[in-house]
């Protein structure tokens, strides 16, 4: 059995969670989730309704354990996410590298010819706390936060893959808790002979 599947999820005050067939849906303060469970997993809600707890019928197969953990770690994200929401910090180094929101996009200035955009997905709230980066130690800072863990993991990785940090000065777009790895440039040797 899978140790993470078998651990029951608390529901908080003011988090409604309904399951119809293989449907969940979880509603809270922040908003509603919905999602369709695999149909090897069961997911009940205990009788005083505190508690949601994910049952597997073939502990043995290890496909069903696999799914086990995983269907307990999704609705727990939900039932969090609805809750108390989730939040990414992300930082862009180099000189002269900007963020800016505009309507529904996100415009990236990050050393190429051209401005890099990305539309902003729906239940995404941006926060851009440093617009502009200040040579090459001050980075731009801004955070991404919504209440479903999936989309914001997804989106947070679609935009640190437009300019990944590169190890020499350490440019481009990471996550704020993120550690770069540096390499040394080339050493030249003296021009003496």
């Amino acid at each position: 059995m899978s140790r993470i599947g078998k651990k029951p999820i608390d529901i908080p005050g003011g988090v409604k969670v309904e399951i119809k067939g293989l449907r969940v849906k979880v509603a809270g303060p922040l908003g509603q989730l919905e999602m369709d469970c695999h149909p090897r997993i069961q997911v009940r809600i205990e009788e005083a309704g505190a508690k949601v707890l994910v049952e597997n019928d073939r502990p043995a197969e290890r496909q069903n354990k696999q799914l086990h953990g995983t269907m307990r770690a999704l609705l727990a994200n939900m039932v969090a996410g609805v809750s108390k929401g989730f939040e990414k910090k992300m930082e862009i180094y180099g000189t002269g590298y900007n963020v800016k929101e505009q309507g529904t996009k996100l415009v990236f200035q990050i050393g190429f010819c051209h401005p890099v955009e990305l539309a902003i997905p729906k239940g995404m709230k941006i926060k851009i706390d440093a617009a502009a980066t200040r040579g090459n130690d001050v980075p731009a800072r801004f955070t991404l936060s919504s209440i479903d863990k999936r989309l914001l993991g997804q989106f947070a990785a679609d935009i640190r893959n437009i300019r990944p940090p590169e190890p020499y000065k350490g440019k481009g777009i990471r996550y704020a808790d993120e550690r770069v790895r540096r390499k040394a440039g080339k050493a030249f040797a003296s021009g003496a002979a």
